[in-house]
Formats: C-alpha cells, sequence, structure tokens
C-alpha cells in the first residue's frame, strides 16, 4: 500500500475510490497498512478513502502535539478542498480525530473513533524508554491485540525500529504525553457530530469504561462491540468492523 502513496505539496496520502470522503488518521505507532481492510473494502462500495500521513516525526519538539496535527489535518482537508468528511481514528488518531472535529466542525460530517485516545488510556509511555530491547517490544505490541498472534514479526520490527531511533522515541514520549495532557471530557458533551464508537471488548490500552465514557458525554453517539478484540478492531476483526462502520453510515445517511 505504502507504493501507492501521493505526494503534493508538503502532504504525502493514500487516495482510494469515488463518492463521499473518509479520511483516515492513523496513531502512533500504527503503519497506514492497519487500514488494509478499510481501503479494501468501502471504494467497492461507494466511498473514497484519504490516509494523509501524519507528520509524527517531523515536526519541532514543540510543536511536536495534538493539537498541532488536528491543525495539519485542517490544513490538508482546505489544501484537497474536501468538506463533509467523515473521519476515522484508531488510538492517536482517535483523539486527532476527535480535536479536528471540536476545532473545525464545519468540516466534518461524521466521526468514527475505535481505541481512541483523549479521555484515558495506558499508555505505553511509562517503561517504553527500553531501547533495544526487542522482547520487551514484543510483548508491548502483543498487548494491543486480543490474540498475540496479531503482532507479526513486521509489526513488531516496525515499532522496534521506532523506539531504537532516539529521536523517534523522544518525539513518541511527547506526543504521548500531550495526549495525556489533552484530555478532552469537557469538550465532548458540546460536539454534536454523530458519532460511531466501535470497541474492542478486549482492549488492554483503552479498556472498555473508555468506549462508554466517550458514549455517554457525547452528545449523538452509537456505541458498537467486538468481541475477542483489543485495541486495533479493524486489524483484528477487519470484516466484522466495515460491516458496523458500512451500516452505521447507511442508516446516518452518509
Amino acid at each position: 500500500m505504502e507504493n501507492n502513496l501521493q505526494k503534493e505539496g508538503k502532504f504525502t496520502y493514500l487516495e482510494k475510490g469515488e463518492g463521499p470522503p473518509i479520511v483516515i488518521l492513523h496513531g502512533l505507532m500504527g503503519g497506514l497498512s492497519n487500514f488494509d481492510g478499510v481501503v479494501d473494502y468501502f471504494p467497492k462500495n461507494g466511498y473514497k478513502v484519504i490516509i494523509p500521513e501524519l507528520p509524527l516525526y517531523s515536526m519541532t519538539l514543540l510543536q511536536t502535539s495534538v493539537q498541532t496535527f488536528a491543525k495539519y489535518l485542517k490544513d490538508f482537508l482546505k489544501f484537497k478542498g474536501y468538506k463533509d468528511v467523515i473521519l476515522l481514528g484508531n488510538s492517536l488518531g482517535g483523539h486527532i480525530a476527535l480535536l479536528g472535529t471540536k476545532m473545525y466542525p464545519e468540516l466534518v460530517k461524521g466521526l468514527v473513533i475505535t481505541g481512541s485516545s483523549g479521555l484515558y488510556e495506558n499508555a505505553m509511555g511509562e517503561s517504553y524508554p527500553r531501547r533495544g530491547d526487542y522482547e520487551f517490544i514484543k510483548k508491548k505490541a502483543q498487548n494491543v491485540f486480543y490474540d498475540p498472534a496479531t503482532a507479526t514479526k513486521e509489526i513488531v520490527d516496525e515499532v522496534y525500529v521506532t523506539v531504537s531511533d532516539r529521536n523517534k522515541l523522544i518525539k513518541t514520549l511527547a506526543i504521548a504525553k500531550s495526549a495525556i495532557r489533552h484530555n478532552m471530557a469537557k469538550d465532548l458533551p458540546k460536539m454534536k457530530t454523530p458519532t460511531c464508537i466501535i470497541w474492542g471488548r478486549n482492549d488492554n490500552v483503552t479498556p472498555p469504561e473508555v468506549a462508554e465514557d466517550f458514549d455517554k458525554l457525547l452528545p449523538d453517539s452509537d456505541l458498537f462491540w467486538i468481541d475477542k478484540c483489543g485495541h486495533a478492531a479493524m486489524m483484528e476483526h477487519p470484516d466484522h468492523f466495515n460491516e458496523l462502520l458500512y451500516n452505521w453510515l447507511q442508516k446516518r445517511g452518509f
């Protein structure tokens, strides 16, 4: 999938299909390939799917925050001329989607969050700086999923390479801290955008009660559970995830 990326100005992104735009925001440790299932399914069903590559590691340390990424998202949407988008975010991407929706509600028609930070998460940050410890990183990666086998060698290697790079590790910790500081509990009740919450019942990173809190605090939300599923529902149960999301979009007339 990375081979199909387009570059325009300061933006690198993947775009596929025609129809209402679904803009996907990836997480801190998540490659764009985490959304392969969504990218395969939705263009065949009348939607355009766009995944911008977030500048997680290219901002200065002072700029490395959830807010800066939300502004980057706005710049990207304006640059591409998209409005009335459906934002879909996992983990940190969910947090950026929430903040982007709060800051620029006029650009967003619908919001979809799965395993999102923004209220509370068991941050990978607390014991992360064990650079060079492959087994430790592997356990951390496996903990993200209900079935540890989902953390393929390729996924573990990618995380390992990221945290072994001192500059990326520092930025990773800065982003994690920014996410924890930027709690959205007070903002959510004012956010009227229709929101679809899809959550793994066995999420260790953002536990199920986080999904329940999002659902309570957001004025117009629907909560769907996926059993035997961890922090990245669209990876562990792509078919179920796509079906829930597609039905919700249809029901809402998106």
